[in-house]
C-alpha cells in the first residue's frame, strides 16, 4: 500500500437500530441509491434514522449509504449518542461522543453502522488522548504515537491488501474443545473499530492537549518497521512485569520484535520458566521488581483515565468464586453443562505465564478452552484482567491469583509510563518494547 499521502482512516463507531446524532455547523449530504449519488446542502441540528423495512430510505428512495461532510473541517463536527465503550469489559457504559470529519452510516444486519472518516494523523490525536492521560510524558505520548500508527496502518494494508491465510490449525469448535481468538480482520465493513478490540477512539470527546499535539506531529510519519514491513505493534495496559509472545495470544506464528522479555531493561537476573506451573506461581503468587509494579497515583494517570482507575489492582490481582459460581459461570459463556466445575487445568501457558489452553473439569464432562481472551471471557461475567494465573482451592471454591491486566503483547502502557517518567526517551521505549524495530518515517510526514 502506498503511504506516499496521508490516508483517511475509516471507524466503525457504533451499530444500532436506531442513530441520534447531532450536527453542528454546516454539511453536505451524499445519498448513494441505485440511481447514483445525489448531494443536497444540510443543515445542523439534531437527526434521528432509522430502517424501515429494513431498509436505509431517503426522500423516498433506498440508500447503499448517507454521507455527512463537513463544509468547514476543522470548525464543524458531529455528535452521536449512546456509543458503548468497554464493551464486554468491567468498565462498559455508554457516552455521547462528538467527532470531526465524515459521517458515513450505512444499513447493515438489519442495524444502522455509522463509521468516521477521519485523517490518519487526526485519528491519532484522538487514540492518544483516549488511551491516556492528554497530560502524561512527551516520551510516553510519542512512543504511543508511533505504535498507534503502526498498528493501524498495518491493519488498513492488510485490509486492503490481505496476505494468504494462514493455516488455522489451532482453531477448534469441538465436542471436548472450544480455541477461539479474535483479532482485527474480522472488521470489514471500516478499517478500525473504536474501543478497546482495536484503539481507543472518542474523538474530540477527551480533552487534547498542546503535549499530545507536539507528540503527533514531531513523529508525524513515523513507524516501526521489520523486514520491510510495517510492524505490528501491539499494547497492552499492564504485562505483569513479563511481556507475552504473539501466537499466545492469536494465530500460530510469531513475529521476531513481539516476543517475551522482562519488563525491567538491562535486569540481569534469571526468570524462572514461566511456561511450568511451579514458575509461573513463583512469579504470579510474588511481587517482582517491574516497570509496571508501581503505585505512583501520578504516574498511573497517565496511562488510567477516570474510568481506568476503577480498578485499583493490575500488577497483581486476585478472584474468588464458589464451586456453584464458577459452574454457573462457565455453563453460560460456553453453552456446554460440564455439571460443577471440579478443577481448572493449565495444559499451555505462554513465557509471561498466560494460560493459552485450559481444561476444565466438571462433574458431567470435561472441556478444554483457548486462547487467552476466550479464557478471560468464559471465566468472567465480563474479562478476567488477564490469563497470567494460578488457581487455589477454598473449601470447594476457587481462588485466581492473577498477574497483569490484558493480553501482555508489546509495549506495556503502565511501564512505558514509569520508563518515561523516569526520563528515557521515546526511541529507547520503543527499542525495550519492539526489539529489532526500527523507526521510519513515511513519505507525507517529511524529511527524518
Amino acid at each position: 500500500m502506498n503511504f506516499a499521502a496521508e490516508p483517511r482512516v475509516e471507524v466503525g463507531i457504533l451499530s444500532a437500530p436506531v442513530l441520534h446524532i447531532f450536527l453542528q455547523g454546516s454539511f453536505r449530504l451524499s445519498a448513494e441509491t441505485a440511481a447514483g449519488v445525489e448531494t443536497a446542502p444540510c443543515s445542523g441540528g439534531e437527526q434521528t434514522w432509522q430502517l424501515s423495512d429494513g431498509r436505509l430510505i431517503y426522500k423516498g428512495r433506498e440508500c447503499r449509504s448517507l454521507l455527512f461532510s463537513p463544509c468547514r473541517p476543522a470548525e464543524d463536527s458531529f455528535a452521536l449518542s449512546h456509543v458503548t465503550i468497554g464493551i464486554r469489559f468491567h468498565w462498559e457504559r455508554q457516552e455521547t461522543q462528538r467527532f470531526r470529519g465524515t459521517l458515513k452510516i450505512i444499513p447493515h444486519d438489519g442495524r444502522l453502522t455509522a463509521i468516521n472518516l477521519v485523517p490518519a494523523e487526526e485519528y491519532l490525536t484522538s487514540v492518544i488522548a483516549s488511551e491516556m492521560s492528554a497530560h502524561s510524558s512527551l516520551s510516553l505520548l510519542k512512543a504511543h504515537a508511533v505504535i498507534s500508527r503502526s498498528w493501524l496502518l498495518a491493519q488498513m494494508e492488510h485490509r486492503r491488501n490481505p496476505l494468504p491465510p494462514r493455516p488455522q490449525t489451532d482453531r477448534t469448535d469441538g465436542a471436548d474443545t472450544l480455541v477461539r481468538w479474535y483479532d482485527h480482520e474480522e472488521h470489514t465493513l471500516f478499517d478500525v473499530c473504536a474501543d478497546d478490540h482495536c484503539q481507543r477512539y472518542q474523538g474530540i470527546t477527551r480533552a487534547c492537549s498542546p503535549q499530545v499535539s507536539r507528540a503527533i506531529g514531531e513523529t508525524r510519519g513515523e513507524i516501526l518497521c521489520h523486514d520491510g514491513r510495517i510492524c505490528d505493534a501491539r499494547f497492552s495496559k499492564c504485562c505483569g512485569g513479563v511481556t507475552e509472545k504473539f501466537s499466545t495470544c492469536w494465530d500460530d506464528h510469531d513475529e521476531p520484535y513481539l516476543q517475551s522479555r522482562r519488563d525491567l531493561p538491562a535486569d540481569p537476573r534469571p526468570l524462572p520458566d514461566l511456561a511450568t506451573e511451579e514458575g509461573a506461581a513463583e512469579w504470579i503468587l510474588s511481587s517482582p521488581e517491574a516497570c509496571c509494579n508501581l503505585t505512583d497515583p501520578a504516574i498511573l494517570s497517565q496511562v488510567l483515565n477516570g474510568y481506568d482507575r476503577e480498578t485499583p489492582d493490575f500488577f497483581r490481582w486476585e478472584v474468588r468464586y464458589t464451586q456453584e459460581e464458577l459452574s454457573a459461570l462457565v455453563a453460560r459463556n460456553t453453552g456446554r453443562d460440564l455439571g460443577l466445575v471440579r478443577q481448572l487445568v493449565p495444559l499451555r501457558r505462554g513465557p509471561s505465564g498466560r494460560i493459552s489452553l485450559l481444561r476444565i473439569e466438571g462433574s458431567r464432562q470435561s472441556l478444554t478452552i483457548g486462547k487467552e481472551l476466550f479464557i478471560r471471557r468464559v471465566l468472567s461475567e465480563t474479562h478476567l484482567y488477564s490469563s497470567a494465573f494460578v488457581v487455589r482451592r477454598e473449601g470447594s471454591g476457587f481462588v485466581l491469583h492473577g498477574a497483569g491486566w490484558g493480553h501482555g503483547v508489546g509495549l506495556c502502557q503502565i511501564g512505558a509510563a514509569a520508563l518515561g517518567a523516569r526520563g528515557t526517551d521515546y526511541r529507547t521505549i520503543l527499542r525495550h518494547y519492539y526489539p529489532g524495530a526500527e523507526i521510519r518515517r513515511l513519505p507525507y510526514g517529511g524529511s527524518s
